[in-house]
């Protein structure tokens, strides 16, 4: 037995030196493998990368245009919005102060109605009254007309019968100095 425990661990042992001699030389050359596949990993990786930031770099690119070009149309858009708003209501504010101007307007030429249409009425009473006052005053003068020509006539009268007095007067006091 005691051979069997020196030939059994030398086997072990031959056969753990022929498996690490194997895997020794071979280790080394996968190492370097290994190596030469991490390396041209990273550089396929790095490549990929570059490649990646380059395409990641043009899209940006584009995109970025593209915005600009999408932000400009809403600019312009929203610009002639507001164009269109403000040339609305500065239609609506001229309407409304060209209502109100009007209906300033129309109030102050109905107040100036009102008052040419009393001023009317009262000229119109007036030429009524001056028309009534001439119709009476062509009546009174004709009867002043009339009176005066009957007072002439009144006096022509009177003046003849004072005449007649005095001829008779002194045709008497002639008479009474003959008598006397």
């Amino acid at each position: 037995m005691n051979k069997a425990y020196v030939i059994f661990p030398l086997i072990a042992t031959l056969v753990f030196g022929v498996f690490y001699y194997n895997f020794s030389t071979q280790y080394e050359a996968r190492l370097v493998e290994i190596k030469l596949k991490e390396e041209q990993v990273k550089k396929d990786k790095t490549k990929r990368d570059i490649a990646a930031r380059e395409d990641a770099i043009k899209s940006a690119i584009e995109a970025s245009k593209k915005r600009e070009t999408e932000r400009k149309e809403r600019e312009a858009v929203e610009e002639a919005k507001k164009t269109a708003r403000q040339d609305a209501d500065d239609r609506r504010q001229k309407a409304f102060d060209e209502r109100n101007r009007l209906k300033d307007q129309v109030n102050r030429l109905k107040k100036e109605l009102d008052e040419v249409k009393a001023t009317l009425s009262k000229v119109e009473a007036d030429k009524k009254t001056h028309v009534e006052e001439q119709a009476f005053l062509k009546t009174y003068v004709k009867q002043a007309e009339a009176n005066v020509k009957y007072y002439y006539d009144l006096l022509d009268k009177i003046d003849t019968a004072e005449k007649a007095k005095a001829a008779a007067a002194a045709a008497a006091a002639a008479a009474a100095k003959k008598n006397s």
